[in-house]
C-alpha cells in the first residue's frame, strides 16, 4: 500500500518560482508514488486575511489552477479544500488543550513569522491573532485527519512538523495509540531568492516572478533585476554570484550555457542588459508550456470545480473515518 502524504498551500495569490521550485516541482514528482491529499489551506489564509475574505475565496481558483498547469494531476493527487471538511476543526479543537500557549510562542516558524510581520507593518506584536498563533495546531490537524504519515517541507517548516508530532504522541499517551506520528519529507531545494536578492520571494516584497505573468511583466521585472552592484561599465568583469540575473539563469538555462554566461561575466566580456535580455528569453521559454495549460483551465472552469469537489468529496470520507477513531479513543462517541 502507498503511504499518504499531506500537504498544502494558503490561498493568499497565486504561485511564484519559489513555490514551484521549492515545492510544486517536488509535489509533481512524487504525485504517483503516494496517496496524496493536497490541502488548498483557505481557513489558514483566513488567519491573517480575515478582513479580506473575497481575496481569499478568489484564490482557492488560482491557485488550484496554477497547481493544475505545473502538471499535478487530479487522478493522483486528491485537491481539497480546508473549510469544507468540519472535522479539521473539530480536531483543531481537541488538539487546542495539549499545547500550551508558551509553547506556540517558541515555534522558531511562528516566531519568525510575528517578526516579519512586525518589520512589514510596524506593529509590536499586539495585533497577532489567537488564530495566528494556533495555526501550528490546526495544521496538525490537518496532517492528522487524513492520517498523514509524510509531509514534503523545507527546512523553515520543520518546527512546525515537530509541534505536529509533540501533539500527536501526547494525544497517543492520553488516550491509547489512534494517530500516526508523521515524518517530514524534507526537500533539498534551498528557498528561492527575490529578484532584489532578499532571501524570501513573495508578493509583499515585490520582488517575486509568477507562473502566471505574461511576457511583457517577465521583461520588466527581470529588466529591474539586482546585479552586480560593483560593475559600473559594461566590459568591467563582475562576480555572477551576487547577481540575481545569473541566479535566475540557473534555475531556467542549461548547465552549458549557464557556464558560458559566467566565464564571460567574469571576464568581463558579458553586460548586463545583454545577459538580462537572455534571461527574459529563457524565462518565457520555461513558463509558455505552464501558460497554455493556464489558459486551457481558465477557459474551463466548471472542470477545476470538478477537480475541487470530487477532492473534498473523498477528503471529507476519510476525515469522518478518522474523527470517529479520536472520538472513540476521547470517550465522548456518544
Amino acid at each position: 500500500m502507498k503511504k499518504t502524504i499531506l500537504t498544502g498551500l494558503r490561498p493568499t495569490g497565486n504561485l511564484h518560482l519559489g513555490h514551484f521550485f521549492g515545492a510544486g516541482r517536488t509535489w509533481r514528482d512524487i504525485q504517483d508514488e503516494y496517496d496524496f491529499y493536497l490541502e488548498i489551506a483557505d481557513v489558514q489564509a483566513l488567519t491573517d486575511n480575515f478582513d479580506n475574505p473575497e481575496k481569499v475565496r478568489k484564490n482557492v481558483y488560482e491557485i488550484t489552477k496554477d497547481l493544475l498547469s505545473i502538471g499535478i494531476k487530479p487522478e493522483n493527487v486528491h485537491f481539497f479544500i480546508q473549510s469544507q471538511i468540519p472535522e479539521i476543526a473539530e480536531l483543531t479543537v481537541f488538539y487546542s488543550n495539549l499545547v500550551t500557549v508558551s509553547r506556540l510562542q517558541r515555534n522558531p516558524t511562528v516566531k519568525t513569522e510575528i517578526a516579519q510581520k512586525k518589520e512589514l507593518f510596524g506593529n509590536d506584536g499586539e495585533s497577532i491573532t489567537y488564530g495566528f498563533l494556533g495555526y501550528p495546531v490546526s495544521q496538525a490537524a490537518d496532517i492528522t485527519c487524513f492520517k498523514g504519515e509524510c509531509v514534503p517541507v523545507g527546512d523553515d517548516q520543520l518546527p512546525l512538523i515537530e509541534q505536529c508530532r509533540e501533539i500527536v504522541r501526547k494525544f497517543n499517551n492520553i488516550y491509547g495509540e489512534t494517530l500516526k506520528v508523521p515524518e517530514p519529507l524534507l526537500s533539498n531545494t534551498p528557498r528561492i531568492k527575490g529578484l532584489d536578492g532578499n532571501e524570501k520571494m513573495g508578493k509583499s516584497l515585490g520582488n517575486a516572478i509568477y507562473l502566471v505573468d505574461d511576457e511583457e511583466t517577465i521583461k520588466k521585472k527581470i529588466m529591474g533585476a539586482l546585479t552586480d552592484t560593483n560593475k559600473i561599465k559594461k566590459d568591467d568583469p563582475a562576480n555572477p554570484d551576487v547577481c540575481m540575473v545569473y541566479y535566475y539563469h540557473k534555475l531556467v538555462n542549461s548547465e552549458e550555457n549557464n557556464n558560458i554566461i559566467c566565464n564571460e561575466c567574469k571576464k568581463g566580456a558579458r553586460g548586463c542588459v545583454q545577459c538580462k535580455k537572455e534571461l527574459i528569453t529563457k524565462m518565457n521559454e520555461f513558463l509558455e508550456p505552464i501558460r497554455e495549460k493556464r489558459k486551457y483551465y481558465d477557459n474551463n472552469p466548471n472542470e477545476v470545480n470538478k477537480v475541487l469537489e470530487e477532492g473534498t468529496k473523498l477528503a471529507k470520507e476519510k476525515a469522518i473515518e478518522t474523527m470517529k477513531e479520536v472520538k472513540k479513543a476521547m470517550k465522548i462517541d456518544y
